[in-house]
């Protein structure tokens, strides 16, 4: 449907809250397999590490918006799973930085793919106009929320 005049911000704000429903359904159902080996905000904190790089424990929180000591905690679980490291940072023995590990990262994959594939089966049902608009409006809604796009992820080795 065109829009002949701009759309106001309440209706733009009831659009994505309908997105969000179809959203966390797919996400839900993405993180069903892998409900028994992590917590969603453990999920979340794998999530993090898999985009933007190896963090402190500081940096994990303030990414998190938890306290220290709770993204601490988490760690504490996440590392005994095997799903992250933590390694002394090189020029200040003081600071440990939190890292991706091999199994985290395949969690993150893993989900990723499900997801990918569970979008894609409904954008193919969008035309090529309406795919290109949604391109747009979703780079700056999540540009505005400041998320990293996908191809800008963390591709360092781990």
């Amino acid at each position: 449907m065109q829009r002949s005049e701009p759309a106001a911000v309440e209706d733009v704000t009831d659009a994505v809250l309908t997105a969000t429903r179809v959203l966390v359904g797919i996400s839900a159902a993405s993180l069903a397999p892998i409900e028994d080996q992590v917590t969603l905000s453990q999920y979340r904190a794998l999530v993090v590490l898999a985009s933007r790089g190896p963090q402190s424990l500081a940096q994990l929180a303030a990414e998190l918006q938890v306290v220290p000591s709770t993204a601490t905690r988490m760690c504490d679980r996440l590392e005994r799973k095997g799903l992250v490291e933590r390694r002394a940072v090189p020029d200040n023995r003081r600071e440990v930085e939190v890292r991706l590990a091999r199994e985290g990262r395949k969690i993150v994959t893993t989900v990723a793919a499900a997801r990918r594939r569970a979008l894609r089966a409904i954008v193919d049902r969008l035309g090529e106009g309406e795919r290109a608009a949604l391109v747009d409006a979703l780079d700056a809604f999540a540009g505005a929320a400041g998320e990293l796009p996908e191809e800008q992820w963390y591709l360092g080795w781990d």
